[in-house]
């Protein structure tokens, strides 16, 4: 069976980054991934999604970003990325669903139902779209109206008419009372006060920002989303759902869920058709668990104090689009460290890679 060098697991935004920066070093490699087409999670995003309402998507090494306009981000972005694997001919297989990667002899196996893949190192990179993260409260099975998580969102018409609760604190909850607010009934709940920012978001905020989820990561913690810490702030399309007060109610989270809407610890009860969770996402990184990569406190530890790709405990593995890396800017800056990574990890084991 061929053995390659490397085998990156994804091909959204880190893993087409990651597979630009092998190339470049001259490393052979393959790219699977689970989807049919290119496009990463971005193809599974609703229509009423555009380009102007995304935080922005960084321009892939030797690229421009798509322009922020009017488009639906779901065609836009997977155009984008079909025509940077055909540029720059990334060795992209697909559809791949991987079951798990073990270790076979120092081997990496990827398995995939009856196919497997055999490399010296390999690259994760599939992100978090496809672990949305639901809390469990009491009643919830007997909920008859509809509960929706940020990945089934099918866009705010579905909604028109509708009594909504949404529940969470991050920006996805605050894009979605923002669509919701002006044309149905909204409710929004958090388990903690959100933290609003009303300065401008500079790369300093940023840097901040990122050196948290870097501090959890460098102790083997579960990472937080980077965007989590950032603080929340409004934009132009959401200032006629904050005249409609959509966020100056806020409630805390209720204590259980009756057949037709939540209740509160306090006896306080609130009809609702729909329950939208906005209640983010974890890391899709199950099919490493055969390789033991996870600390004593849940998470993987990454080199350089978390602010490096490497799994500190197998340097054949990288990690992109994981904590610290786990957005468009990040992912790419990830992606050039993790291909370094490879070459080192390569060189180590005594590859013919240059170093």
């Amino acid at each position: 069976m061929q053995i390659v060098e490397s085998i990156v697991i994804g091909a959204g935004q880190a893993g087409l980054s990651t597979s630009y920066h092998l190339k470049r070093l001259g490393i052979e490699h393959l790219v699977l991934d689970a989807n049919a087409v290119p496009g990463g999670a971005w193809q599974h995003r609703w229509d009423a999604l555009t380009m102007n309402d995304v935080h922005g998507v960084a321009e892939l090494p030797g690229s421009t970003p798509p322009a922020r306009d009017a488009k639906r981000a779901n065609v836009v972005v997977p155009a984008s990325f079909a025509e940077y694997e055909r540029m720059h001919e990334l060795p992209v297989i697909r559809p791949v669903h991987i079951d798990r990667v073990t270790d076979d002899d120092g081997m990496l196996v990827v398995h995939a139902g009856e196919r497997e893949w055999r490399a010296r190192t390999i690259v994760n990179a599939t992100g978090t779209w496809t672990q949305p993260f639901l809390p469990h409260y009491p009643g919830m099975e007997t909920f008859v109206g509809e509960q929706l998580h940020t990945v089934d969102y099918p866009g705010p018409e579905h909604f028109r008419g509708k009594r909504v609760v949404v529940v969470g604190g991050g920006a996805s909850a605050v894009q979605f009372l923002g669509a919701l607010a002006p044309i149905t009934e909204t409710l929004w709940v958090t388990r903690r006060e959100p933290v609003w920012r009303d300065d401008d978001f500079t790369p300093e905020a940023g840097a901040a920002a990122v050196a948290l989820v870097e501090q959890r990561v460098a102790r083997g913690l579960p990472p937080q989303s980077v965007v989590g810490v950032t603080g929340l702030m409004l934009r132009p399309q959401e200032r006629e759902a904050e005249r409609l007060g959509a966020y100056a109610d806020r409630r805390p989270v209720f204590q259980r869920i009756e057949p037709d809407g939540v209740r509160w610890a306090d006896g306080s009860f609130e009809q609702v058709d729909v329950i939208l969770w906005a209640t983010g996402f974890r890391p899709a990184i199950a099919h490493l668990a055969p390789l033991h990569l996870r600390s004593d406190a849940g998470g993987i530890q990454l080199d350089r104090n978390g602010r490096g790709t490497t799994a500190v405990k197998d340097p054949r593995v990288q990690l992109v689009g994981y904590g610290p890396s786990a957005s468009t800017i990040g992912a790419n800056r990830a992606g050039r460290a993790a291909a370094k990574g490879v070459q080192r990890a390569l060189s180590m084991a005594g590859s013919d890679v240059i170093a």
